[in-house]
């Protein structure tokens, strides 16, 4: 029985039993981890999508650290510029403790005291004053109306002297 799994956009083949190497997890050596299974494949065949939909890969995390450097060097013919830089990839070490269990809600939270709505507080009265102005402002802006367009009357070509 195997499982393929997603982690971090790439897909992992685990056995029960098997350590894998994945991309930096958060979480400490020791902590369960679960990860989404894409294709199960046991004694009553292989099974993708909504038939494995909810089942998940349980995981142990051993170990974290770093791979071998990866030197990296950038150059440019003729102009004098050469780059040389080196990279360590993090990774984390799993252990596969179990395949197929469906994954378990989380622990059901006691319910948070009801707390009361706040009330609205009394708004305080704006003074009338702003209120006319503003009314007054906008009255004269209703009150005009947009110029009607007239076309300018075509005058008549001018004759030319011989």
């Amino acid at each position: 029985m195997y499982a393929i799994f997603d982690n971090g956009g790439k897909q992992y083949k685990a056995c029960i039993g098997d350590l894998v190497k994945l991309e930096k997890l958060s979480g400490k050596v020791g902590d369960s981890v679960e990860f989404p299974i894409v294709l199960l494949s046991d004694d009553k065949g292989v099974q993708v999508a909504n038939e494995v939909a909810g089942l998940t890969v349980k995981a142990e995390i051993v170990s974290e650290g770093k791979d071998k450097k990866i030197i990296v060097f950038k150059y440019k013919p003729k102009k004098n510029e050469r780059k040389k830089q080196g990279h360590r990839q993090p990774y984390t070490t799993v252990k596969v403790t179990g395949i197929g269990a469906v994954s378990e809600a989380p622990a059901a939270k006691k319910p948070a005291a009801a707390k009361k709505p706040a009330e609205p507080k009394a708004a305080a009265p704006k003074a009338a004053a702003p209120k006319a102005t503003a009314e007054k402002k906008a009255a004269p802006a209703a009150e005009k109306k947009p110029a009607a367009k007239t076309t300018a009357a075509k005058k008549p070509a001018a004759k030319k002297a011989e």
